[in-house]
């Protein structure tokens, strides 16, 4: 079985971002929680291997969280620390490996001893450049973003000591943000010219901070997100100008330079197998031969993890037609399309075959491609639609 692996490190530094609704904690300087964290991991790494036995991990993604949180010495451990435990059990070693940054903890330091692990990608979490906006959402280190020589330095780093191989995030529809910061924003970025830029709309999650103040009327009246519209011209305008920059989109948030895409996330929208560690992550395994398989998910909590009062992750039964739905809503999304040889190996069927007046309503609309089942670059702006056709065939089909 060749399967991907994902970690994730439940950790941020000092406060979350009020937007975010994944699981970490917020630590003071000093907590000892990050250094007992990288051993457990790696414990934890060597029962994942003797369990499901992987031939080969493809990808391997070190997400958060803040990864950079775990210091020069942490990352150095818990890389080189993997490294040794895949060549122990004859696991080849990953083609791929990112490692997710802040850039108030990647120093050079940081950025040095990632690289000299092993990581071959580093994934920056910029969001903006715009003050405003940062503190309305107390964006992590926005009191130290506010100063653009550290953003300038960090960003120089990441060229430096991954040149042609760092991707940036950013973020449309933020308070504060017009048209006009959004375009300062991306040029800013592009003067260190990344390999790989996202740009992700802002979605308010129930029960984050956002959600929480956007509920109060004398504080929403404060955040000032951009209207609906506004804020889906303002994507569109930020995917024009990388595409002009010479960004391909090649999925539905994310632009690269030729040959640049995220070989791990590939692998999520292509439904093909990975493992997790670390609290609230999720690991996927299908059986090509009987289209079914499984979903583990640690659970989220930390402190239980880190003392081994929770071991056992909550399993989930994936049957087919679950399955198939998760493959359109992961597969769509990349502009490429389901993995179609796949998707007949382990359903027996083609994808026409089970939805075929959606698929008839969308080709002809020049919406999807008639080569194969993809989007064209604009049906992606349409993936939600297209969703819900496609599901209500399949379940008028399968009742």
């Amino acid at each position: 079985m060749n399967a991907s692996l994902y970690i994730h490190v439940p950790f941020c530094a000092g406060g979350k971002c009020d937007y975010c609704d994944f699981y970490s904690i917020p630590l003071k300087d000093g907590d000892p929680r990050p250094e007992h964290f990288v051993e457990k991991i790696l414990s934890e790494a060597e029962r994942l291997f003797e369990t499901f036995k992987p031939a080969s991990i493809p990808t391997l993604y070190i997400g958060g969280g803040t990864p950079s949180i775990l210091g020069t010495a942490g990352i150095r451990r818990l890389l080189l620390g993997l490294s040794e435990r895949t060549a122990r059990f004859s696991i080849a070693v990953p083609a791929e490996i990112t490692v997710e940054a802040n850039p108030e903890s990647a120093d050079e330091a940081f950025l040095a001893a990632a690289h000299e692990g092993g990581a071959t990608r580093l994934s920056l979490g910029i969001q903006t450049f715009h003050g405003p906006s940062r503190r309305a959402v107390h964006r992590l280190g926005s009191e130290l973003h506010s100063d653009e020589t550290l953003l300038s330095s960090r960003l120089a780093l990441a060229a430096q000591y991954f040149p042609g191989s760092f991707s940036a995030d950013l973020i449309t529809g933020l308070p504060f943000q017009d048209e006009r910061v959004l375009l300062d924003d991306i040029a800013a970025l592009l003067d260190y010219r990344p390999a790989h830029v996202s740009l992700y709309a802002l979605t308010v999650e129930p029960g984050t901070p956002l959600a929480v103040s956007l509920t109060a009327a004398k504080k929403a009246a404060a955040i000032l997100l951009p209207p609906q519209d506004v804020a889906d011209r303002l994507w569109l305008s930020g995917r024009d100008a990388l595409e002009k920059a010479g960004y391909n989109q090649y999925e539905v948030s994310n632009f690269c330079q030729s040959g640049k895409e995220s070989r791990h996330n590939i692998r999520y929208w292509r439904m093909q197998n990975w493992l997790a560690l670390g609290p609230a992550a999720s690991g996927t395994i299908i059986d090509d031969e009987t289209g079914t398989g499984f979903r583990y998910t640690i659970p989220r909590d930390v402190d239980a993890w880190l003392t081994g009062k929770i071991l056992e992750p909550f399993f989930e039964e994936l049957d087919p037609l679950t399955l198939i739905k998760e493959t359109f809503l992961m597969g769509f999304r990349y502009i490429e399309g389901p993995d179609e040889e796949l998707f007949r190996r382990r359903f027996r069927r083609d994808i026409p075959e089970l939805i075929p007046k959606t698929v008839d309503t969308w080709q002809d609309r020049g919406l999807l491609r008639k080569d194969k089942m993809a989007f064209t670059g604009e049906g992606l702006l349409f993936l939600d639609r297209f969703l819900i056709e496609a599901f209500g065939e399949l379940d008028s089909s399968s009742s």
